[in-house]
């Protein structure tokens, strides 16, 4: 389905002409937060504010202005809070839409008497991803810049912020725009040459090999940042794995410079895994510091061990752990088969308590630490980073990451596109030419809406959160 921004669309059975919408848009936690912000969008909007909000004085209901004022329940005269309004009314808004924002006292208590209030005079609580499915439909944004919305409200670390900015102010946008033209512009050509093929010259092969390369060589580019887009939005997860007192925990508390796991010098002192959320390069990266590996006829310890051996087994990126003091044991070698298939890292620890480094040591990268002392952490985030650019990062272009949807249709763009080459090779006529071409036309308007489906939309948008 094409031109799914059109006015009279019901491409979802949550987005209904005329309702008007509400739902509160802030992270609400009871008892704390300073403010909590009720949002409305739709046609009465306006007319609901205006029934709940008493602003005092001779304040002007206008477009881009904030009342002050209070928020009062219609049939009681209940005062619910003392609240600011801010008015946006259509097409300047979020949605294009009438929208007003309560912007209340923070906590749970408040903000949801507000919002019930407003949906007794008339309007219906919001699905996830409402305002901004609204937002698209009305033509305020585009597919690409809707889930940057939602990248940048999910964002784990600056750089995954800075993307999903990016994605806002529409750079991958005008690219796939930019893409889609140029094949447009080669599809007119080629059936300019099927309807009218006695009154223009020959159709020149060589140029359109050579505009479809260059499109090509732009889509592998984008598509090169799949990758990167994938560690941006869900992080990295890497274990700490090793034997037991080998120095996982203090690891653990020195590179997340806290007291995260307890550490003895008794052997065996975690028994469950222990979480810490870092960044590292603008990387999220979740780090779990497992219960060291060994026989054990203790109950408790063993649920541990297992435990750690389902971490490693999920983990990206493993950081297998040895002890400098005791070299590499035979220990070391049986926990290591189970391991060495998976990208890892080898930490030797306990080097300020040791002068000899251990030989024999599998053929992996190395970083040395101390991690009683602080030694060694940014050596070992340089090699984590390294590891990571080897394996998965290629991408120049640091201000786009495309995620798993748009990645699938620039794949499908991407093989249409080779077919039409193959095509042109196998000296087909012309008709045989646009089949493929229209194909990645559509692929490539699915990227930023252009092309779409209400289910799709619906998958989409559903993932949002409820208020945005």
């Amino acid at each position: 389905m094409s031109g799914t921004r059109s006015s009279d669309s019901t491409l979802t059975h949550a987005v209904q002409q005329g309702e008007t919408i509400a739902a509160i848009a802030t992270a609400i936690v009871p008892q704390q937060g300073s403010v909590g912000i009720v949002r409305l969008s739709g046609a009465e909007a306006i007319s609901i504010a205006q029934q709940l909000f008493h602003a005092p004085g001779q304040q002007a209901w206008e477009s881009h202005r904030i009342l002050y004022g209070y928020v009062q329940a219609p049939d009681t005269q209940q005062l619910i809070d003392e609240a600011l309004l801010l008015l946006m009314y259509s097409p300047r808004s979020y949605t294009c839409e009438d929208v007003v924002e309560f912007h209340c006292h923070g906590g749970i208590v408040v903000v949801q008497q507000v919002l019930q209030l407003c949906l007794q005079q008339g309007a219906r609580l919001a699905q996830p991803g409402e305002f901004t499915l609204r937002a698209f439909l009305n033509g305020r944004l585009d597919l690409t810049q809707a889930e940057g919305v939602a990248d940048l409200v999910g964002a784990q670390s600056p750089q995954a912020a800075q993307n999903a900015l990016m994605g806002i102010r529409g750079k991958l946008a005008g690219a796939i725009r930019n893409l889609r033209r140029q094949c447009l512009d080669v599809l007119a050509e080629i059936e300019a040459r099927v309807d009218f093929a006695d009154d223009l010259p020959p159709l020149d092969e060589t140029d359109v090999r050579s505009q479809l390369n260059a499109i090509l060589d732009q889509i592998t580019h984008i598509l090169a940042t799949a990758d990167q887009g994938a560690l941006l939005r869900s992080g990295l997860k890497v274990a700490i794995i090793g034997q037991p007192n080998v120095g996982k925990s203090s690891l653990l508390n020195a590179w997340s410079r806290s007291d995260r796991a307890i550490v003895t010098n008794l052997p065996g002192t975690t028994r469950d895994v222990v979480e810490s959320q870092l960044i590292v390069g603008g990387i999220p990266v979740q780090v779990l510091d497992t219960a060291g590996i060994r026989e054990s006829v203790d109950e408790v310890e063993k649920i541990g061990i297992a435990r750690s051996q389902s971490a490693a087994q999920s983990a990206d990126l493993v950081l297998f752990t040895l002890d400098a003091t005791q070299g590499w044991t035979p220990a070391d070698q049986t926990l290591y088969e189970q391991i060495k298939t998976k990208p890892h890292i080898l930490v030797i620890n306990k080097i300020d308590l040791s002068s000899c480094v251990p030989n024999c040591l599998p053929a992996a990268p190395t970083v040395h630490t101390a991690a009683a002392q602080n030694q060694g952490i940014e050596a070992l985030e340089q090699a984590i980073l390294t590891t990571i650019h080897h394996r998965r990062l290629t991408a120049a272009d640091t201000d786009i990451a495309i995620n798993q949807r748009q990645a699938a249709a620039l794949l499908r763009a991407q093989t249409a596109l080779s077919q039409v080459q193959s095509t042109i090779t196998d000296e087909l006529p012309l008709d045989f030419w646009t089949i493929d071409l229209r194909i990645a036309i559509q692929a490539l308007g699915e990227v930023t809406g252009e092309e779409m489906t209400e289910s799709m939309l619906d998958e989409i948008f559903s993932r949002f959160c409820i208020g945005k």
